[in-house]
């Protein structure tokens, strides 16, 4: 495969906060890394104000100083949708890149990528977190449809996604491929030192709820497994790091029920880039307990900080994490998670299952990514 393209990645970037606008950066990187031009065309508007359950969209850190980054597309405005098609459509970029994860997003993104296949040389690859959203809206099926056949291509980063996709088209090349590794938050450090920058008392037992607080995610479960006695008489503190996009009061009601004050520790704000290090450092297990999903970036991080697991069988998630050796799969309830999380404890299963992870998240790689989509262009 040729290097030195042209390559335009379209979707969440700086100003924008999160995971999507912190993988679509780093995807740049990498393919800056191997002599490639890329440009990043993001959002002046990604949600209307009621759609968006957060508190605000945009990063306070300072832009990225080696990334090109237009702030171009408003999701809303079909009068954007097309200048913005004809403006790249006139770049002729090799490769047009869009990473497609709700179904909202179909008008907007697919309306660029056909007017830029127009031109006849570029081709369009969708990286594909979910094509059925985890939350169901009217009107999915049919903006999903309309997304699918706006592109020449897939790459699906769950196998339960590449499954899902041929509901909606078995004629385009698709392609699986992981989720890489998110290796841009900083380099571990050790245990005492993150739990004091966090300001929590060094040598107890923590285990991590990293990310935005949905419902799917199944962060009610976790809270009624750390109400079990024997839970409380191990020690074991739960840190809820990540910001609700939901009503918090269910998950609130829970811990003033079961009196969890004492063994859950709350930082429900947005946590930054910079500070994402001090949370995975902190703890000796990531748990995430999701009633759904197909893929996880929190798996990713944790790899990249070398921590052990416990997550649901459910979509994708099993597929990244061999249960047994980094961690457990266990269905979402709360007394499987109960159960693997005294497992981990009872059984010292920290040190055997941090050596498996550095080896199992070397097939991790963003090299591996960029070669998936080299291989479904060829093809």
């Amino acid at each position: 495969m040729q290097r030195n393209r042209k390559i335009v990645i379209v979707g969440p970037a700086y100003p924008l906060r999160g995971g999507l606008a912190a993988y679509n950066e780093r995807l740049a990187r990498a393919y800056q890394l191997q002599g490639d031009e890329v440009i990043i065309y993001t959002f002046t508007l990604q949600y209307p104000d009621f759609l968006f359950p957060g508190k605000t969209q945009y990063s306070t850190d300072k832009a990225p100083d080696d990334l090109t980054i237009r702030v171009k597309v408003n999701s809303i405005n079909p009068l954007n949708w097309w200048s913005t098609g004809k403006e790249i459509k006139k770049l002729k970029p090799d490769l047009l890149i869009i990473k497609f994860w709700i179904p909202f997003m179909a008008p907007c993104l697919g309306t660029i990528a056909r007017i830029v296949r127009k031109n006849k040389g570029t081709k369009v690859i969708s990286i594909i977190d979910n094509i059925i959203p985890h939350e169901k809206r009217p009107g999915d099926h049919t903006l999903a449809n309309f997304w699918v056949k706006s592109v020449d291509g897939f790459v699906a980063m769950s196998k339960s996604v590449l499954t899902d996709l041929d509901t909606f088209d078995q004629k385009r090349p698709k392609l699986f491929c992981p989720h890489p590794l998110y290796d841009n938050f900083g380099k571990p450090i050790s245990k005492t030192e993150a739990q004091k920058l966090l300001g929590i008392n060094s040598g107890k037992k923590y285990i991590l709820f990293f990310g935005f607080i949905r419902d799917y995610k199944g962060l009610d479960i976790l809270l009624k497994a750390m109400a079990d006695k024997e839970i409380r008489n191990n020690g074991i503190r739960l840190i809820v790091a990540g910001e609700f996009y939901t009503d918090s009061k269910k998950y609130m009601d829970i811990i003033k029920e079961e009196n969890l004050g004492d063994h859950v520790i709350l930082a429900t704000d947005f946590i930054p880039d910079k500070e994402v290090y001090q949370y995975f450092s902190a703890v000796d297990l990531v748990v995430q307990p999701y009633k759904d999903a197909t893929q996880s970036g929190v798996t990713q991080i944790a790899y990249h900080f070398n921590k052990p697991m416990i997550t649901t069988d459910v979509g994708g998630l099993a597929e990244i994490i061999p249960d047994g050796k980094v961690g457990y799969v266990v269905k979402p309830g709360v007394r499987e998670i109960r159960d693997a999380i005294l497992r981990f404890y009872d059984l010292n299963k920290e040190d055997e299952f941090i050596e498996a992870v550095k080896i199992e998240k070397a097939k991790y790689t963003w090299e591996n990514m960029l070669h998936t989509i080299d291989k479904l262009i060829e093809s």
